[in-house]
């Protein structure tokens, strides 16, 4: 688990960096359009693909470190192995549809490239978003996978650990 939650960190510093970048194109956009009457040209565009790769690029980091919501009305009575299997039951569930995801992903992709299929303004290669979506997609299926097989690290239990129940 520590390569995949390594590779894991790696996804969300890109995604960081991909948002601060975005954010910067876009605040000189604004105050290009509002001081000097000149945007930079496609800026939304951009900043649409950069918010999608980056999503794809924060799911396996949630992932490994227990992020996502869950749910547990129904289960807060059970026993805490009842409550691990369960979890376990919904790692794999999780990485199902990563791989699902993963794989329609790659397709989308695969299409984009053989139909040089471009944004509207710029004509931005669509295929590129996809090159950064699909290895962080399948890097979550893994982590899910792996969650599910071998369990989660006891350390990010809430019940264990107080100081990340909510």
């Amino acid at each position: 688990m520590k390569l995949l939650e390594m590779l894991a960190r790696v996804c969300a510093v890109v995604a960081g960096v991909l948002l601060v970048l975005i954010t910067g194109l876009t605040v000189v956009s604004v105050v290009g359009r509002s001081f000097f009457a000149s945007a930079i040209n496609g800026d939304f565009e951009l900043a649409g693909f950069a918010a999608g790769a980056a999503i794809a690029l924060f799911m396996p980091w949630c992932q490994a470190k227990r992020g996502n919501i869950i749910v547990d009305f129904f289960t807060s009575r059970a026993s805490v192995a009842s409550q691990r299997r369960m979890d376990r039951l919904g790692a794999l569930l999780y990485a199902a549809v990563m791989g699902l995801m993963t794989w329609r992903t790659t397709l989308g992709g695969l299409s984009a490239w053989s139909t040089h299929s471009g944004s509207m303004m710029l004509d931005f290669p669509e295929w590129v978003v996809y090159v950064f979506m699909v290895p962080p997609l399948a890097l979550s299926t893994l982590i899910g996978l792996h969650q599910a097989v071998f369990g989660f690290d006891e350390r990010l239990v809430p019940e264990d650990n107080p100081e990340l129940s909510v």
